[in-house]
């Protein structure tokens, strides 16, 4: 990846509860420095309105953690974020991702094992990133096992993480290196 468009910041930049929280994040995370959010902590209010707005759709919101997870991973994924799959797959450990399905979700909604609920999701998160919008057949599947509530949640979580690997990829922000 080439050189970050914005460094991440430092204390001053972040403000004294960015920077606290950035420097939690990477302990607790492991790695030296959690870059999405010493980079994002830079836009200061801006950046614990959107912690909160993200954290009421994962790990707060109305799907499970593993499902929240299964979307965030192909999202990233479909959308080549490695920064994204390298947090989300610690993640999704926590949530009972192992490998072997962590590759699952990686092969996708055509992979034979998944069952009809996951094969739904992942096909309509499919759909959603590549043409922005899941068609009616898509959708039919997905209402089988969503609520409303849950439908329009899962579309804000996947559209979440896809327009934060946009934030990531135009930013140029740099992959965490572990400690």
């Amino acid at each position: 990846m080439s050189t970050p468009r914005v460094t991440p910041g430092e204390f001053w930049d972040l403000g004294p509860i960015n920077w606290v929280f950035a420097r939690g994040a990477a302990r607790v995370i492991g790695v030296d420095n959690a870059r999405i959010f010493s980079t994002l902590g830079r836009t200061r209010g801006v950046f614990r309105a959107w912690l909160h707005y993200s954290g009421r759709l994962m790990p707060f919101g109305t799907l499970s953690r593993k499902e929240s997870e299964m979307i965030i991973i192909r999202v990233a994924h479909l959308r080549k974020c490695d920064y994204e799959l390298d947090h989300h797959r610690r993640l999704g450990r926590r949530a009972g991702i192992d490998d072997a399905m962590f590759a699952q979700i990686l092969a996708g909604p055509g992979d034979a094992g998944w069952g009809d609920r996951e094969r739904a999701m992942l096909r309509a998160v499919d759909e959603l990133i590549e043409n922005q919008d899941i068609s009616d057949t898509a959708w039919s599947a997905l209402t089988r096992h969503l609520d409303d509530r849950r439908l329009i949640a899962f579309v804000l979580l996947a559209g979440q993480y896809d327009t934060l690997a946009t934030t990531i990829h135009t930013l140029r922000i740099q992959r965490d290196t572990r400690v």
